[in-house]
């Protein structure tokens, strides 16, 4: 009786997408060898559906389906005889088309520490015509580029003047909010609602204490005896 020899993955094909593992490449690599074409077709939207098992919690990602076939075809060289969902084309020239590079901004902008984003934001709260908005569009801004500079720079101390005083040179002078304005929006959202409600628990004890004075004002009206 012989000895079964052993065989190392190393001696196998490689493996065109890893992740899918070597079962699922050869599942694909049969498919191929199957005559009759409805069976052939069964088969590979079988292999779909166990490759979305295999990652359950990409169902949510949009075109996951097409991207799935997408990689069928892959895997198979697209040397294979399926039909992939209509309207979805799988070539090998499809695939090695090459997106469109993304174009980066040449220029270096000042203050870095605020990112490229805050520029673009500003130059479209300068041309907002109306004043309301374009203050409220200012102020959204700041609040921004104080989250940014504390995230960034931790260990350093920011104050609002500071930040007031680069969005108005960024700006070119152009955009300017209130030196009293709050600019701890987004760095602690419940400041705002702790104020108003604290604001409002004051006002109430301060028209209760106004109403206690003038029942006893009231009262006293009239209750007066001369004594004799």
């Amino acid at each position: 009786m012989h000895a079964q020899m052993m065989e190392y993955n190393s001696e196998k094909e490689n493996l065109v997408i890893p992740a899918y593992g070597r079962h699922v490449q050869s599942l694909i690599n049969y498919t191929k060898t199957i005559e009759d074409p409805e069976k052939r077709q069964a088969f590979a939207e079988r292999i779909i559906v166990l490759m979305m098992q295999m990652n359950p919690q990409s169902k949510n990602i949009q075109d996951y389906k097409e991207r799935l076939w997408k990689h069928l075809f892959r895997i198979a060289n697209y040397d294979i005889d399926v039909k992939p969902p209509e309207g979805l084309i799988v070539t090998k020239e499809e695939a090695q088309k090459k997106p469109a590079k993304i174009p980066y901004p040449i220029s270096k902008p000042r203050f870095r520490h605020y990112g490229n984003n805050v520029h673009i934001l500003i130059e479209k709260a300068i041309q907002i015509e109306d004043k309301e908005k374009r203050e409220a569009f200012a102020l959204t801004i700041a609040n921004y580029m104080k989250l940014a500079y504390k995230t960034w720079s931790r260990e350093h101390y920011v104050n609002d003047e500071m930040i007031i005083g680069d969005l108005h040179s960024l700006s070119r002078g152009k955009l300017k909010i209130p030196d009293t304005a709050s600019l701890d929006i987004l760095l602690n959202p419940k400041v705002k609602k702790k104020r108003s409600s604290f604001n409002s628990v004051i006002s109430n004890k301060d028209d209760n204490n106004k109403k206690q004075q003038r029942s006893k004002k009231s009262s006293n009206k009239g209750g007066y005896k001369k004594k004799w």
